[in-house]
């Protein structure tokens, strides 16, 4: 009988998806299930988007260009121009989400057995990204009780050896909501510069932050690094269109984009529609974005207030995503959350949590951590905390 690859074996189950299956029997059995496993947010797509995909006069659906139309390119360099980043239209190619861009990203920069350090806990697919690039995952990790903040430069160097070729961010994270300050990024920039690494910046989350104190600083802002600096962006939560699947790669390292083209290359090209919806999204009103930032620093503060009236419950206040890593008073989460789906309601009603050890590469770390996306509307988070608290009690004292 023929065999799948060590690659196929070793490819992790996301954490955020893996319990579907139990949802959906869930559903079936008559219960409600709240979502707050998956970073789907509840706000509107912005009509322009969406009214430039039905008004669309195409006759033949054809390739764009490897790199994404040019007029997208464009108005994007100009977007992060006005954004205060120093971005080109060189410096952009356009991907099939930001999925593809950190794929992209890896394949440009590492060969098989290169080694790439990441702080944990981080974006699941991290972990599949580097299996299907042959890369090592090398984690450094940072502590709900240090609230998840970088950790000290001496641990990832430490950690640097012949193999090391690149570190990877994500600001504001996914799955903790911590914003990197400008130190900490101006660190890990003279960090990368010293021992001549990459330095991979996922900042599809740059417009939620919640704090008016707070701003996100760009790898893309630090001047001596531009050969190092990748940055990898999307348009899925910034315009709540994750099913668009359009991201991009930025880098003005001239090599590395040029790698990238040839990936971009062997792929064709990035979805037609989808771009045109994008490069629409392009014109939504600063309206917009003030009034989906407002609403989720209020399901923040309701998530985060109803969270910590649990007993037992360990949460930090995130400042920015939309996510946040909670320590419950369980030994397993990944059963916690199963039994949730499998065998807990309260009045016809479940919650979905995604068990936190997936956002992990260290063994036997987080195992007793969910994270929890807050992409309800606020009335919907309480309930779900209502629940949660009720099912704590419930799954304890079995």
């Amino acid at each position: 009988m023929p065999t799948i690859s060590n690659k196929g074996k070793q490819m992790p189950e996301s954490p955020i998806r893996k319990l579907v299956p139990y949802a959906e029997i869930a559903k079936k059995n008559g219960n409600k299930v709240y979502h707050l496993n998956i970073g789907q947010p509840d706000i509107k797509t912005p009509e322009v988007a969406l009214n430039a995909v039905k008004n669309a006069n195409i006759k033949v659906l054809e390739y764009s260009h490897s790199a994404g139309f040019e007029s997208y390119r464009t108005k994007l360099s100009q977007y992060y121009i006005n954004h205060g980043l120093p971005i080109n239209v060189a410096d952009i190619i356009i991907t099939t989400g930001g999925s593809e861009a950190l794929l992209f990203a890896l394949g440009s920069t590492m060969d098989f057995g290169d080694e790439i350090i990441i702080p944990e806990p981080f974006y699941a697919n991290y972990n599949g990204f580097s299996v299907a690039s042959g890369v090592v995952v090398v984690p450094v990790i940072s502590t709900i009780d240090e609230g998840f903040a970088l950790p000290p430069i001496s641990a990832f160097e430490k950690l640097i050896t012949s193999k090391t070729k690149a570190i990877l961010i994500c600001n504001p994270g996914n799955p903790t909501g911590y914003l990197y300050s400008e130190d900490e990024i101006q660190q890990l920039a003279a960090m990368v510069k010293k021992h001549d690494l990459f330095l991979i910046a996922d900042e599809v989350y740059r417009e939620f932050i919640y704090d008016s104190k707070e701003k996100h600083y760009s790898v893309m802002n630090v001047p001596g690094i531009e050969e190092n600096a990748i940055m990898i962006d999307s348009v899925s939560k910034r315009y709540s269109m994750c099913g668009a699947r359009i991201g991009c790669i930025v880098s003005k390292n001239k090599e590395v984009m040029t790698a990238a083209m040839k990936f971009a290359q062997a792929r064709l090209s990035p979805p037609t529609f989808e771009q045109i919806a994008s490069e629409a999204a392009l014109e939504t009103p600063q309206s917009y974005f003030d009034e989906v930032i407002r609403e989720y620093k209020e399901r923040r503060d309701t998530l985060i207030s109803e969270l910590q009236k649990i007993e037992g419950v360990k949460v930090g206040t995130p400042k920015g995503a939309f996510y946040c890593i909670a320590q419950l008073p369980v030994t397993n989460a990944d059963d916690f959350a199963q039994w949730l789906l499998e065998s807990f309601n309260l009045n016809g009603e479940t919650v979905m949590v995604a068990p936190a050890a997936g956002f992990y590469s260290t063994p036997n770390v987080g195992l007793n951590e969910v994270r929890i996306a807050y992409v309800l509307k606020k009335e919907d988070l309480v309930r779900s905390v209502n629940i949660l608290k009720a099912a704590l009690l419930a799954y304890n004292s079995k």
